[in-house]
């Protein structure tokens, strides 16, 4: 199967609620080891690109590399342009090639949030793109990109009227969840999700998943949060495993980088596959 777009992808997990990961790639090895993952797991998946790693790599090599590596793929897979509150970068991905971007315009005020993001959205629809919207910051800083002061909730009133009037097609709200890693097991409002949905069913982008329990991730799930997303543990795990590589070798003495590689990638491929199975997503590309 090849590249789809992100509505393809979450409006078959909304409608039979699972969840499908959305995974923050930082280079080459980690791309290839996510659909690796999905492939085996036989998962639908979503490729994450933060503005830090667009801008590292650069738009053109990175989306050289995604095509390259789904050529030929056997999975749902589609690539998304993860917290971006700069326009000229969300313009530039869609022209590249992406398939969805999140206009991160939870700073402004609503009003300017609402038009900015009708602006995102005609762009978008241009190249047969689609578009995450949110109006509340999610607590922590990842990539650069947010803040640690909790940002204040709107009412359910308020989020209606920027749904109906934007026409995102996913939304990620703010409900006691935080980047990066959590100093205390997260309070979640599932009732915010499910009244969000009851009132205006879309599919939800469940935000900050790294370091919430099985059971709050298929509870969110169950309440119509499609979209997992995750990047902490996606960075740790790749850390933490070049690390202990690293140790092992230079205990050894025997320095050989293909082999550093193939151990990354297994404990990638691992994290990867072990979330679709946890978020239900396994199998679903059957």
């Amino acid at each position: 199967m090849p590249v789809v777009p992100l509505n393809t992808i979450v409006s078959d997990a909304f409608d039979k609620r699972y969840g499908v990961p959305a995974i923050n790639i930082v280079n080459d090895l980690t791309l290839e080891s996510v659909l690796a993952a999905a492939v085996e797991k036989s998962s639908p998946l979503i490729v994450q690109t933060s503005v830090k790693t667009v801008r590292s790599i650069g738009s053109d090599v990175l989306y050289a590399m995604w095509t390259a590596m789904t050529a030929g793929i056997e999975v749902p897979v589609t690539l998304h342009l993860d917290h971006c509150p700069e326009r000229e970068v969300i313009s530039e991905c869609l022209a590249r090639g992406w398939n969805s971007v999140l206009f991160d315009a939870s700073r402004m005020p609503v009003e300017e949030n609402m038009r900015q993001t009708v602006e995102v959205v005609a762009e978008a629809r241009g190249y047969g793109a689609h578009v995450e919207g949110e109006i509340e910051s999610i607590t922590g800083v990842e990539d650069g990109v947010g803040s640690d002061t909790a940002a204040e909730r709107q009412s359910l009133d308020t989020v209606l009227e920027f749904l109906r009037t934007t026409q995102v097609d996913v939304f990620a709200p703010a409900i006691g969840n935080a980047h990066g890693a959590y100093k205390q097991a997260p309070v979640l409002d599932f009732q915010r999700v499910a009244d969000i949905v009851a009132a205006h069913p879309l599919p939800i982008a469940l935000h900050g998943g790294s370091g919430m329990s099985d059971e709050q991730f298929h509870e969110m799930i169950s309440l119509g949060c499609a979209k997992v997303n995750i990047s902490t543990a996606l960075k740790e795990t790749y850390m933490k495993s070049n690390l202990a590589f690293l140790q092992s070798t230079a205990e050894r003495g025997k320095w050989d980088p293909p082999s550093l590689f193939r151990a990354v990638r297994e404990d990638v491929v691992e994290m990867a596959g072990s979330l679709m199975t946890l978020f239900g997503s396994a199998g679903r590309a059957d």
